[in-house]
């Protein structure tokens, strides 16, 4: 990265307007690019844990995951694998779709030119084209399985140039921001819909189907050996949603998303002096409290489903107060 695009990042310090415009591009572009590997995964691991009796169910769960039952039955009347798996790949009028979110990381990009690497804006032009190239032949059957692991591949590829490349500045820090608060929006719906979707009658405790579909899950939340590192003798569901919102070293979980959302807020603030951010540090410290104060059987016993749109609830204020504090260009200039 040139010293010029340096310069123009940090001199949002003086001038506001540049500030709220990298910033903001810098965020979604953060979001973006996690929302579309989060989906990869979901849909690979639905489709290999789908071979059982689960399969319409396991399908439903990734329209009901993203809040899209009524957009994807004007689209398709009937609910079929087919169906699910090109309104979340190819389905370029879905906002929620895998092409959509390169699209949108994509023009998010292209307003940073100046601030961004070389290395980053090419694989982000080569992986969009490979993506509008892809046809419904290209998804059927088995072959999705590729596809999303392409799209993974290539949303890792897209990290991995970002940490090589990137300075540590504010840009970068807005950055990280959209990443983990994406990465937090996603593990506590994943956990809010898989949880009470896969809880498992009495009599199928134990057995393959209700191990597989536990692994699912932990799969798609790309947390499978991780947690068996810390849980080796089993699948329990209640262990794998404490595992899943509460460890604090498992990079996903809701509570390490958390705290590295707090860590750059604070670094924003003290390290490079903005004064904006107040309001959200305080709706984070209230959230990280509510996540440290209660184990996992308590939150289970007081209501999942409760503490997960609370949670919810505070991703969506402290994103408010982002664009409150940053992103409007009136209120930052």
């Amino acid at each position: 990265m040139s010293g010029s695009a340096i310069t123009t990042i940090e001199s949002g310090r003086r001038h506001g307007h540049l500030l709220a415009r990298y910033a903001e591009a810098l965020f979604w572009l953060g979001r973006y690019m996690e929302r579309a590997e989060a989906m990869a995964r979901l849909l690979s691991v639905t489709h290999t844990f789908s071979q059982d009796g689960a399969n319409a169910l396991s399908w439903q769960s990734v329209v009901s995951l993203n809040a899209d039952e009524e957009r994807f039955k004007e689209a398709h009347p009937v609910l079929t694998q087919e169906a699910v798996k090109h309104f979340y790949l190819l389905d370029s009028e879905n906002v929620s779709s895998i092409v959509s979110s390169i699209r949108n990381a994509r023009e998010n990009a292209r307003m940073l030119r100046p601030v961004l690497s070389s290395e980053i804006w090419a694989q982000l032009n080569v992986f969009y084209n490979r993506m509008l190239a892809l046809r419904p032949l290209d998804i059927a059957d088995n072959n999705i399985v590729s596809v999303c692991n392409f799209v993974r591949e290539s949303c890792q590829n897209h990290t991995g140039i970002a940490e090589g490349t990137f300075p540590r500045d504010q840009g970068w820090s807005f950055y990280q921001l959209g990443k983990h608060t994406e990465r937090a929006d996603q593990i506590t719906r994943l956990v809010d819909i898989k949880y009470h979707i896969l809880l498992p009658r009495l009599e199928d405790v134990g057995s393959p189907l209700d191990t597989s579909q536990w692994q699912a899950l932990l799969r798609a939340a790309a947390a499978f050996h991780a947690y068996r590192r810390s849980y080796p003798r089993g699948l329990e569901p209640t262990m794998i949603a404490g595992f899943l919102l509460l460890n604090q070293s498992f990079p996903r979980s809701l509570s390490y998303c958390v705290s590295v959302i707090d860590v750059t807020l604070n670094d924003l603030r003290m390290r490079y002096g903005l004064k904006g951010g107040g309001t959200a540090l305080e709706i984070i410290d209230e959230l990280r409290a509510g996540i440290s104060s209660q184990g996992i059987d308590m939150i289970v016993a007081h209501g999942l489903h409760e503490f997960i749109d609370w949670t919810q609830d505070r991703l969506i204020d402290m994103t408010d107060s982002l664009y409150s504090d940053f992103f409007n260009m009136a209120n930052v200039a």
